[in-house]
């Protein structure tokens, strides 16, 4: 009768310590996953500064007038080698203005806009509404030179921006960007100068 009286408690005590270990395991790993979400979450909201703040906010109008300039070039001139350069323009800066949008989205910023800073006083190498006036207005070998000297200027200010990022940004996905950027706009910039050589 002792022994299974023993049987029993020991039966009993070990569904007791089953069920509490069983407890502890869940509530362990609630609360390191809770723990876990927080942290990426903190990291992927705090992760940037003013420097990548102010980058990608100018850089977003900046681009935006590159494309509308690039958009201009079929209708007023017949140098191929001009059309697909703006092309390849476009191509390289419409979907980096969709990243500057999901990183300023994911900092909890507002969605940039095209037309902030667009009078060409707030960014350097942003073009006037007068110079824009004049671009559209030009035709042929006047507007192959207007163009090149103007997105000359233009791709140098955004060089800066971005090396400004670089210097001061931390965010990495902006950094990678600003990268790209120089990278890019660097070549871009000797083709054009190679470019207005031959006009």
């Amino acid at each position: 009768m002792s022994i299974s009286r023993t049987h029993v408690l020991v039966a009993a005590l070990a569904t007791v310590l089953l069920a509490a270990g069983c407890s502890d395991d869940s509530t362990t790993t609630h609360t390191t996953e809770h723990s876990t979400t927080t942290t990426t979450s903190a990291a992927a909201s705090t992760d940037f500064n003013d420097a990548d703040v102010s980058f990608l906010q100018m850089m977003y109008p900046h681009h935006a007038q590159a494309v509308e300039m690039s958009k201009m070039v079929p209708s007023h001139t017949q140098n191929q080698q001009l059309i697909a350069l703006a092309a390849q323009i476009e191509q390289a800066q419409a979907p980096e203005m969709q990243q500057i949008t999901d990183l300023l989205t994911g900092f909890g910023k507002p969605a940039p806009s095209a037309t902030e800073g667009h009078g060409g006083h707030d960014m350097p190498g942003m073009m006037t509404g007068a110079q824009m006036s004049s671009l559209d207005a030009a035709n042929g070998a006047d507007f192959d030179k207007q163009w090149l000297e103007m997105m000359i200027s233009h791709h140098e200010g955004a060089v800066g921006m971005a090396q400004a990022e670089l210097n001061s940004g931390v965010n990495p996905e902006s950094r990678q960007l600003a990268t790209k950027i120089i990278a890019d706009q660097e070549t871009e910039i000797a083709t054009m100068r190679g470019m207005l050589g031959q006009n």
